[in-house]
């Protein structure tokens, strides 16, 4: 309970911030980049040596990757055919395609399943949705920030970026299944759990509520696609075409209807890809991704 409290304490806290005159204007961008350079490699260097993969979770390990991909066919062929620019195409391929399975996922997942769910919710967590925001994420990001970008630079911004470098490390750490000494598991646990409160001010720093803005239709179409398009591919595939069934199914189909990826918004910010409409699909997709949950779970345990 204490985490859905700490994000609208923080989001609160980043609105409340932009109306104090002496309060720097470029204070989201300095959040972000601590994010992105401190916060989110310690993260990666915690958790990865210590997963453990079977088979039997591939399924739960696809959610992310495919739903990347799904997000990016769905925005990028619409875009085109409407006329969108690639800034707007981009910010709703990176906040639509990237679940916040870890902040808003785990305790939603250990309240409704257990402590065995939340095994199933890491996994699909750290070498899914954060390796697909430290590769495909940050290549969308770099591809729509600039237009036509060679594929050299797109490799070499996924090379350098701080969350990847992090993940390359751990991920050695994983394959001679070798885990730091504890002092700095414990340094990197503190430092990776900043992730949420400093970025979550980031976005309310640049969460604006404009009712003639352009950003609302765009809203609306980020959001049904993260929290009703999403989970119902999945449910269709995963139970009604190969009927699997079972715990882990049910914390699959939940991950995937969870709202936007806090980071997600920080990368597009990042990048230039409509900074307010990324923050506005974390600012009001968190609360109501807490109703859409609570209709996938009624159809989890009912049908």
């Amino acid at each position: 309970m204490e985490n859905i409290i700490l994000i609208f304490v923080c989001l609160i806290i980043g609105f409340l911030l932009q109306k104090i005159k002496d309060f720097p204007s470029n204070s989201h961008q300095v959040l972000n980049q601590f994010v992105i350079y401190i916060s989110l490699p310690a993260l990666a260097l915690f958790y990865i040596p210590k997963i453990q993969i079977s088979s039997d979770l591939l399924y739960s390990l696809a959610v992310p990757w495919v739903g990347f991909v799904l997000s990016f066919l769905f925005f990028s062929i619409l875009g085109r055919k409407l006329g969108w620019s690639k800034k707007l195409i981009g910010c709703l391929v990176l906040t639509g395609g990237l679940g916040n399975t870890a902040f808003v996922g785990f305790p939603v997942i250990e309240a409704l399943y257990g402590k065995q769910g939340l095994e199933t919710a890491i996994i699909i967590d750290q070498p899914g949705t954060f390796v697909v925001l430290a590769t495909l994420g940050v290549l969308v990001a770099s591809y729509y920030s600039r237009g036509e970008a060679s594929a050299s630079m797109i490799v070499k911004k996924i090379l350098l970026f701080p969350p990847f470098i992090g993940f390359a490390i751990a991920a050695l750490f994983n394959v001679f299944q070798y885990d730091f000494v504890t002092e700095l598991q414990s340094v990197f646990q503190k430092l990776g759990s900043t992730v949420t409160p400093i970025a979550l001010i980031a976005v309310g720093l640049q969460l604006t509520f404009e009712r003639k803005s352009k950003h609302w239709g765009f809203l609306t179409l980020g959001l049904a696609f993260k929290l009703f398009l999403t989970p119902a591919i999945f449910y269709f595939v995963y139970i009604i075409i190969l009927g699997k069934t079972g715990l882990i199914m049910d914390v699959s189909i939940m991950e995937a209807a969870m709202a936007p990826m806090i980071t997600a918004s920080i990368l597009a910010s990042t990048y230039g890809l409509k900074p307010k409409l990324s923050s506005m699909m974390i600012g009001f997709g968190i609360p109501i991704s807490f109703l859409t949950l609570a209709f996938w779970y009624w159809i989890l345990q009912t049908f």
